[in-house]
């Protein structure tokens, strides 16, 4: 069978990542595996979204427990409120988290990781203890590269 344009529109639109864009199994599209090194790949906007500090950290407190913007407001120094609802926002369209709201005045939401959003507390935390362990070793090296650079500005004045 022949491959039409629509076939094509299709396979590229559904399979952004894949490497053999028209691969066609019994006149159905096949997909490679995902990759975030390919520019087109949606995969790239998850890793952007969990790669993202304040999704670490709302992660982090919400794999605690159960919280109120508020309260994760209060918690999460330097995020504005625009901040953390934008993220709020996407990480529940993404299915990370859920968020509950309650029929009452004034009104109460709570908001909770999802089943999905529980598989990055591991990979997260692991990374937030990183940056914590190694800090100091990171701004001693800032430290160094700034003398440098300006031992380099000077000496070329």
């Amino acid at each position: 069978m022949p491959i039409s344009p629509i076939h094509i529109y299709w396979h590229v639109t559904l399979f952004p990542c894949a490497s053999e864009r028209l691969a066609l199994d019994k006149d159905m599209p096949k997909s490679s595996p995902a990759s975030v090194m390919d520019a087109q790949c949606p995969s790239r906007l998850v890793l952007e979204r969990i790669a993202d500090k304040w999704t670490a950290l709302i992660i982090q407190l919400l794999s605690k427990k159960t919280m109120r913007y508020a309260e994760l407001q209060r918690e999460i120094g330097g995020i504005s409120q625009k901040m953390l609802t934008q993220t709020l926002r996407s990480l529940e369209r993404d299915g990370l988290v859920d968020r509950k709201v309650y029929p009452v005045v004034p009104p109460k939401v709570e908001y909770s990781l999802s089943r999905l959003g529980r598989t990055l507390i591991e990979p997260l935390r692991a990374l937030c203890r990183w940056s914590e362990k190694h800090l100091p070793e990171l701004q001693a090296n800032r430290s160094r590269a700034r003398a440098q650079a300006a031992r380099d500005q000077s000496a070329a004045a």
